[in-house]
């Protein structure tokens, strides 16, 4: 790990001979021999990696370097806030040049320079002799690394699942035993890494479950349990029309009554939306009874039938919980079985047949997956870390490593003791730049979904992955991302749209141990708790560089001060706390600040923002109004600005004129509101991500948009229908955009013919009205590009059936049609949709054969709707039904009462789960 800190390092002075180069002068030479110090160190921290555990002196050599390398840090990023102050009185390069170079500023710099170069040489003479690696591993560059990266394969995640089938029928019998009682629960117990939340999540997506069950619920409670969470999240899936764990939030009106209930309407108000419903609620995680006894009141009795699912690693807790059931224990993996795993995770098809038979790999291999003791986890970790060793010595290093340290354990320590050496064994062999990647997780919460787009963006601001014009940095990172979860370091919890890259994803708790232990020692990152009756959070400088807050109240003030913080996260909801900060002085360092506030009112954003010179990542929250400072354009290092939340926002030109921002992300609550308004000067060639932007005549007059080459998420709101065309024309020479998102307030003669030369596109969104009067040239849907794989029709107020143009959209796998269209009728001929997944529709007529891969239908409002269509009961890969908004009489079509079927119910008699809100 130091090796990685020693690395930034390197890249931040890299980073300023090339940004800052003209206000060095005398000491350059002082500053590029610093860096090829530090540079010569991290050849000898790759080769101390493996005597790092086993000599105490050669750790505290270790660690001196590394405190030298923040030291450094330190007074580079020192005097870039001069520069920048300096610049700021006197604007001109020039004349700052000729004020700024005087010897008093660079003798300072130079000083500290030079004494930091001679504490490395002193270090450096007292070392052991080290080789510097042969195979360009010892190198500071990040790429090289990048090119040892196994290719990744696709992850089947149901793969990890081993021996669960007398398990999974244990518990899914009781879960649809039909008792009349209050507060059935059912458990799983076992202990860490076993697979109780992997089962858990097979048992309730199974089809008998979701058919069984009105309303089904998840929540990972994990050690802190926050029963105004829990309550929140159950209640908002009652009130959502879709009963997945991606699930459709309720309105703004809604979420922001129930979001200011207190604890005692919350809890009365779940109760009351379950007491008629036989429902499951699964909490994943739990570890106290006094948990389950400050949850349970929220319960109620429901229907015959309903269930609460725990799933805990004591056994206690389940018994407590419900003395009536008995609890269903994980039993540990044979050796067989064990061996089996193992071989599935260490040698990839590709080599099973030649390798796996090898005398040398089986006896080592089953000697080392012995020490996992029948536990899944530590067997897939291990698995996956053989993965990356092609020789028998390679072999042989990981089984000396594991043995070695096991030896210096008590007895009854060694089973759990051989699991978390595992996990440290892959976690060491991990290649030098995913090192600060993986601690970085540590800050999320336990059980937390982390957002990709958001970690990679935050790995970004952070340095962990440089600027290179050979790479983007966010493909980089993707990368990284993989190599990750290649490794069963990080585990995918969501597909995107596409059903193949990564949405979110998750760190098991056993390995969210080791990441937060490991970041603690070696000075990462530190997780500070909101004091239980407190909103203060005192910070100090002996505090480490980067710090994550995790709030207990509905508010946290930060008072203190920490002159040397790098990072300020704050991962929790931020939609129910506050996060205020006293001194923006106090954090000159910042480069990753989230901030949020709660009001009805404009929020004047703190001009003092713009004095955080090296802040590269600001995500702003808030409920209402939002005037940014003009001092916001000082912040020429920003990457990425994320505001959310907000009803409307002034957005001062200064932004437009930040050369390095990749990303401008605005989402309003206010869904049909235009964009910010363009401006003149943005024409930043590194953006990425840009959602909202008002569009005129100017983009088009002067081709500004063709500077965009980067561009891969585009939202575009028109004020005129005359600029659609020519707008639309430009962007089709951006050949990186995959996602379009395009708002229309004049839907007058709207053309939309240059969207067929998309090529590349695969997302795309439209809201607003699109007049569709019969033309010759057809609908004017038929110019959506074929390649199409999600598409959003919002308010378009269609008056022709789109579907006889979308259903020949032969890569459509997501369709959400909401106020799309105004006729009656709407018709699927039988070869339409040849690969939909998901769909939302009003009305249809449905002939067999079409949808042929649909697994989810979700109708919303539809009142003129009289009955079901016939050809609903020939889509038979239908999983789930979602209703809301629908007359009573058409509901009733469909359901069961006191045994007597519906008119309509053999139509969706073969649907698994159907759901009416």
């Amino acid at each position: 790990m130091e090796e990685a800190i020693v690395s930034l390092a390197v890249e931040r002075i890299s980073d300023l001979l090339i940004h800052e180069a003209v206000f060095l002068k005398d000491v350059k030479d002082q500053v590029e021999s610093l860096r090829a110090e530090l540079t010569r160190m991290q050849c000898f921290l790759k080769d101390a990696d493996s005597k790092f555990e086993q000599d105490a002196h050669f750790q505290n050599r270790v660690w001196e370097i590394r405190d030298l390398a923040y030291d450094a840090e330190d007074a580079i990023d020192s005097f870039i806030l001069k520069a920048a102050h300096q610049r700021g009185f006197h604007g001109i390069v020039k004349r700052f040049t000729s004020i700024f170079t005087k010897p008093y500023h660079l003798h300072k710099i130079g000083v500290q320079v030079k004494a930091i170069k001679t504490k490395l040489q002193n270090i450096s003479e007292n070392l052991p002799a080290f080789e510097i690696p042969d195979d360009g591993e010892g190198s500071s560059s990040i790429f090289k690394v990048q090119q040892q990266f196994r290719r990744t394969y696709s992850h089947v995640e149901e793969e990890d699942v081993v021996s669960l089938e007398v398990s999974t029928k244990d518990v899914m019998t009781m879960l649809m035993f039909e008792e009349d009682r209050p507060h059935a629960v059912v458990s799983i117990v076992g202990m860490g890494g076993l697979g109780k939340t992997t089962l858990a999540r097979k048992v309730y997506n199974h089809v008998d479950v979701r058919h069984h069950f009105d309303f089904l619920a998840w929540f990972s409670i994990s050690q802190q349990c926050k029963p105004r969470e829990v309550w929140l999240s159950v209640l908002k899936k009652v009130l959502s029309p879709s009963n997945d764990e991606k699930v459709l939030s309720p309105s703004n009106d809604e979420r922001e009554k129930i979001e200011k209930m207190d604890e005692i309407e919350l809890r009365r108000t779940l109760f009351d939306a379950l007491k008629e419903k036989r429902y499951l609620v699964v909490l994943d995680d739990i570890w106290r009874s006094e948990d389950w006894d400050i949850l349970k009141p929220a319960f109620p009795r429901g229907r015959k039938g309903s269930k609460i699912l725990f799933t805990t690693r004591i056994k206690n807790v389940a018994s407590r919980a419900d003395p009536w059931s008995t609890p269903v224990e994980l039993s540990l993996l044979t050796d067989d079985e064990s061996w089996n795993l193992l071989c599935r995770k260490a040698f990839p098809r590709s080599k099973m047949a030649s390798q796996c038979c090898s005398e040398e790999f089986v006896k080592l291999g089953k000697e080392m997956v012995k020490k996992c003791g029948g536990l899944p986890l530590a067997i897939v970790v291990l698995g996956c870390l053989l993965a990356t060793k092609q020789s028998v010595a390679q072999w042989e290093m990981v089984h000396k490593n594991i043995h070695g340290h096991l030896n210096e354990l008590p007895h009854q320590d060694r089973q759990y003791g051989a699991v978390n050496r595992i996990l440290v064994s892959s976690y060491n062999d991990l290649p030098y730049p995913l090192k600060p990647c993986f601690l970085y997780l540590s800050h999320y919460p336990e059980d937390r979904e982390i957002p990709k787009k958001e970690l990679i963006r935050l790995w970004i601001a952070e340095g962990f992955i440089p600027e290179n014009e050979e790479f983007l940095m966010e493909d980089l990172g993707e990368k990284f991302l993989e190599e990750l979860i290649d490794r069963s370091l990080v585990q995918v919890s969501r597909r995107d749209y596409t059903g193949t890259n990564v949405e979110t994803c998750r760190v098991h708790d056993l390995l969210r141990d080791l990441c937060t232990k490991k970041a603690r020692e070696e000075k990462f990152l530190e997780i500070i708790q909101q004091p239980l009756y407190e909103l203060e959070v005192t910070l100090a400088e002996s505090m480490l560089r980067r710090i994550s807050i995790h709030p207990r109240h509905s508010k946290v003030y930060l008072k203190g001060e920490h002159p040397k913080l790098r990072s300020l996260l704050f991962s929790q909801n931020v939609r129910l706390v506050e996060l205020c900060i006293s001194k923006y002085k106090s954090f000159k360092f910042l480069r990753v600040l989230t901030l949020a506030k709660r009001g009805n009112k404009w929020w004047h954003v703190s001009t003092e923002i713009g004095n955080l010179q090296h802040l590269r990542y600001l995500k702003l929250y808030y409920n209402d109004k939002m005037i940014l400072p003009r001092s916001i354009g000082r912040l020429k290092n920003l990457y990425t600005l994320y505001i959310k939340f907000c009803y409307d926002i002034v957005i001062p030109d200064g932004v437009f004129k930040l050369e390095r921002l990749r990303h401008i992300v605005i989402k309003s609550r206010k869904y049909s509101s235009s964009g910010f308004r363009w401006r003149q000067g943005f024409t930043s060639k590194n953006i990425e991500t840009l959602k909202f932007i008002e569009v005129d005549g100017k983009p088009v007059e002067n081709n500004a948009v063709l500077r965009w080459t980067n561009i891969q998420s585009l939202g575009i709101a028109f004020t005129r229908a005359k600029y659609v065309k020519l707008t639309l024309t430009l962007l089709t020479k951006l050949q990186r955009l995959r996602s379009v998102s395009l708002k229309f307030s004049d839907s007058s003669n709207l053309d939309l013919e240059p969207l067929s030369q998309y090529y590349h596109l695969s997302k795309l969104k439209l809201v607003g009205g699109i007049e569709d009067e019969p033309h010759p040239n057809g609908h004017v849907l038929k110019f959506l590009p074929s390649n199409i794989v999600k598409l959003t029709l919002v308010d378009c107020e269609l008056s022709q059936d789109p579907l006889a143009v979308l259903e020949k959209l032969c890569h459509l796998r997501i369709l959400y049609l909401k106020e799309a269209y105004i006729g009656s009728k709407m018709a699927c001929s039988a070869n339409g949709f040849p690969v939909a997944r998901k769909r939302v529709l009003e009305e249809w007529e449905i002939e067999e054969g079409s949808m042929p891969c649909l697994r989810e239908l979700e109708l919303v409002n539809v009142e003129s709707l009289r009955m079901f269509p016939e050809g609903l009961r020939y889509i038979t890969t239908l999983q789930e039904l979602n209703l809301r908004g629908l007359p009573s009489s058409l509901e009733e079509r469909i359901e069961v009462i006191d045994g007597r079927e519906g008119e309509d119910f053999y139509k969706v008699r073969h649907i698994p789960s159907i759901h009416i809100i």
